[in-house]
C-alpha cells in the first residue's frame, strides 16, 4: 500500500513549496528519508538521503519547489528541477529485494545516470565532460565539507573551499548538467575529523585524505547516489577499472592514487567510474582548456583541508591538549622532555630538540611513540628498519586475496604504504581479517595507522592490480 499526504508548507522559497511523505508498507526493505539540502545555482536542487535499515519501508520526500527567494541562504534553500526520475527509479529499484542496482542498470551502458562528484579542480572538471561526452546523464555534486567557509577558504590548499564549489558550479554551467551541493560537514567531522584526532591521541599516523575517500566521497556519497537511483558515481581520481572490473594504477605513475582507493569495498568500486585515470596530467589540463575551463591552470590541492593554516601540531594540541612526557633513546636514557606525544611521527628526524648528542654522532629518528605513558622513543636510522607488518580492518578487491585466505595459502604481491612511495615485495597470509606481510625488503617510517595496499604485480602490462588493504596495527 502507497500513500501520499502533504505535510507541512516550506517558507525557504518564493513560490509553491511542500513536503510529500510516500510511505509504503507490509515489505521487507531499507528505510529511506529524503530530505532537501542544497544550494541555489539555477542549475538543480540538491537531496540529503539518509538511509536507515528496517524491517518496514517507509520512505519520504521532503522535496521542495519553486525558485530561491532573493538573498535566502545558500545552505537551506533548494532550486527547481527536483529530478523526479532519479528519485522514482530509485524506488522502483528498492522495491526489488536482492537485486543489485548497478546491475539493474547495466555497468556499460551508454545510457546511465552518473553522479559526478565535481571537487573543483581540473581532474573532476574533465572527468564531468568525458562522461557528457560519452553520452551518459550527468549530474554534478559537491561536497561541503565544513558548516565554517574559513575552514576552508581558498588559501587553505585543501580541496573543498568556497572557491571550490563556485568553480565546480561555472564547469557544470559550461556542461549544461544541473549542479548541486550536498552537506556532509557532520558525517565528516564525525568520520574525518574526530578520527584524526583519536589516531593522534592513541599513537597512530592516520591519513585524513584515504579516511575521507573511504567514508564520505565513496560510502556516503555512493549511499546517497544509489538511493537516488543513479547508475554509479564519478570522480577525477588517477586510476584504472579494467574490462574485468579490477582496480588498477593510473597511466600517469606521478598522479596515481589507487593507493588511496584500496580503501574502498568491492560494492563500493563496482559502482564507480574514474574517467581521467588512463591519461596523463598534462594532456588533462590541456582537455580542460580546450573546453574553456578555468579549472584548466588551477594548482593541484594538498595539505589538511581542515586545518587552514597547515599547522598540525597547533590543531592537534587544541583538541587533546599538553601531555607532558619523555623523549628516550633505545637504551632507555631520558633525553628530554616534550608537551605532547602526539607531536611526534615514526622517522621524524627534525624537531626533536634533543640538546645531547648520540654516542655515535649520528641523527636520531623517532622510532616509536607510546601515549599511554607519553613516552617517545629515538634511536639511529637502522632502528626505523621494518621487516613484517600486520594490518587488520581489511578490504578485499580481488579473489586472489579472498582465496589465499580460504586455502590458507600465502600470497605473493607488493605492498605500498604510502601514496607515493614505500612499494616493495612480500608475502602475505591473510587471516579473517587480519594480514601479517613478510617484506622482502624492510621499509622505514612504517606507522600504526597508515593504510597497507597490497597489489599484484602487472601481470598483462597494463598495470599493476589492487588486491585489498589494511590498517597497519603493528610492525617488527
Amino acid at each position: 500500500m502507497i500513500t501520499v499526504s502533504t505535510v507541512s508548507t516550506v517558507s525557504t522559497v518564493s513560490t509553491v513549496s511542500c513536503v510529500v511523505v510516500i510511505t509504503v508498507s507490509g515489505m521487507s526493505l531499507v528505510s529511506v528519508m529524503l530530505m532537501m539540502a542544497g544550494v541555489p545555482t539555477g542549475s538543480g536542487a540538491g537531496v540529503g538521503v539518509p538511509v536507515v535499515h528496517g524491517s518496514v519501508l517507509s520512505l519520504q520526500f521532503m522535496v521542495v519547489i519553486g525558485s530561491a527567494a532573493p538573498g535566502a541562504s545558500a545552505a537551506t534553500v533548494s532550486h527547481v528541477n527536483t529530478p523526479w526520475g532519479y528519485m522514482s527509479r530509485g524506488l522502483s529499484r528498492c522495491m526489488q529485494p536482492d537485486v543489485s542496482p548497478f546491475v539493474l542498470a547495466g555497468l556499460h551502458s551508454r545510457d546511465m545516470r552518473v553522479l559526478a562528484a565535481m571537487s573543483g579542480g581540473v581532474d573532476s572538471s574533465v572527468a564531468a565532460a568525458r562522461l557528457v561526452e560519452a553520452g551518459h546523464d550527468v549530474v554534478g555534486v559537491h561536497l561541503a565539507l565544513s558548516k565554517d567557509a574559513q575552514q576552508t577558504r581558498e588559501s587553505a590548499r585543501g580541496c573543498c573551499s568556497l572557491e571550490d564549489s563556485a568553480d565546480a558550479r561555472r564547469v557544470c554551467d559550461k556542461l549544461g548538467i544541473p549542479f548541486y551541493v550536498w552537506d556532509f560537514s557532520d558525517r565528516f567531522k564525525e568520520e574525518v575529523i574526530d578520527n584524526f584526532v583519536w589516531s593522534y591521541e592513541n599513537g597512530e599516523t592516520p591519513n585524513p585524505c584515504l579516511r575521507c575517500n573511504e567514508k564520505i566521497k565513496f560510502a556516503a556519497l555512493l549511499d546517497r547516489a544509489v538511493t537516488l537511483g543513479f547508475d554509479a558515481i564519478a570522480t577525477g581520481h588517477y586510476a584504472i577499472i579494467d574490462d574485468a572490473g579490477n582496480l588498477r594504477r593510473s597511466t600517469d605513475p606521478n598522479k596515481d592514487q589507487s593507493y588511496v582507493l584500496g580503501v574502498l569495498t568491492r560494492d563500493e568500486l563496482d559502482r564507480c567510474i574514474f574517467p581521467v585515470g588512463d591519461t596523463e596530467k598534462p594532456q588533462i589540463r590541456e582537455e580542460a582548456a580546450r573546453h574553456g575551463f578555468a579549472t584548466a591552470s588551477k594548482p593541484d590541492s594538498y595539505d589538511i583541508c581542515f586545518i587552514p593554516d597547515g599547522n598540525t601540531q597547533a590543531f592537534l594540541g587544541r583538541s587533546i591538549g599538553m601531555r607532558p612526557g619523555m623523549i628516550r633513546d633505545t637504551d632507555g636514557n631520558e633525553l628530554a622532555e616534550h608537551d605532547g606525544a602526539f607531536q611526534y611521527t615514526i622517522g621524524q628526524r627534525k624537531g626533536l630538540n634533543i640538546r645531547v648528542p648520540a654516542a655515535d654522532g649520528k641523527p636520531r629518528y623517532v622510532t616509536d611513540v607510546d601515549t599511554a605513558t607519553g613516552t617517545v622513543t629515538v634511536g639511529p636510522r637502522d632502528a626505523l628498519k621494518v621487516h613484517e607488518i600486520t594490518a587488520d580492518r581489511l578490504k578485499v578487491l580481488h579473489p586472489a586475496m579472498s582465496e589465499a585466505s580460504a586455502n590458507g595459502e600465502e600470497l605473493a604481491a607488493r605492498v605500498q604504504i604510502r601514496a607515493h612511495g614505500g612499494v616493495v615485495p612480500c608475502t602475505a597470509r591473510v587471516e579473517g581479517d587480519q594480514m601479517t606481510l613478510t617484506l622482502h625488503q624492510p621499509l622505514e617510517g612504517v606507522a600504526r595507522g597508515q593504510a597497507a595496499v597490497l597489489y599484484l604485480p602487472d601481470p598483462d602490462g597494463k598495470g599493476d592490480i589492487v588486491l585489498g588493504s589494511g590498517t597497519i596495527c603493528a610492525t617488527a
